[in-house]
């Protein structure tokens, strides 16, 4: 018997897909719905675990830290609330991991210039540097899990995520085009 879904192997993949036809079969279900989800969360788990286990672990930083990095890096100095949106992430969560992140000398938090009560997070230049360096890395690793992808295939596939993501936070798709370009 296979393992729902957890395994690797793509032959036990579609017996497992199978066995939950099978054992759901009689209901009045959408199954080609639940598979394009479940596949949606399997590919999003392989992707982070692999990212953070081959490219981010090794320098120190795990997903959601380097999710921080990221957004500071190519946005700019961001307060805490908006950084938990942009990032993805529950505020308390996101305390926490910029503790950790200023602990390494990498951001650094500051009062609101207008309001005190308000917190601004911005890059230090260690921090910089970090994200300058793992990036490329990073990208690189995307590039090996999509080589099996054409460039349009890549094009769709973004296209589809976005729709289902714009569809599970009820907001308008706005990159609807195939190519984003």
């Amino acid at each position: 018997m296979p393992r729902p879904l957890s395994d690797y192997d793509p032959e036990v993949v579609l017996e497992a897909e199978s066995d939950i036809r099978a054992r759901l079969g009689d209901r009045p279900l959408d199954f080609d719905a639940l598979l394009a989800v479940s596949n949606i969360y399997r590919a999003a788990n392989a992707v982070r675990n692999r990212m953070e286990r081959e490219v981010l672990a090794p320098v120190g930083l795990s997903w959601g830290g380097f999710t921080i990095l990221f957004v500071l890096w190519v946005w700019g100095d961001r307060e805490t609330g908006e950084l938990a949106v942009d990032c993805g992430l529950a505020k308390g969560t996101l305390s926490g991991m910029i503790q950790t992140l200023e602990k390494s000398g990498l951001v650094a938090r500051a009062k609101h210039p207008e309001d005190g009560r308000r917190v601004i997070v911005h890059l230090e230049p260690p921090g910089l540097e970090a994200i300058e360096s793992v990036f490329p890395r990073f990208n690189e690793f995307e590039a090996r899990l999509t080589e099996g992808l054409d460039i349009d295939e890549k094009h769709e596939l973004a296209r589809l995520l976005r729709l289902v993501t714009a569809t599970a936070d009820d907001t308008p798709l706005v990159a609807g085009r195939a190519d984003t370009r």
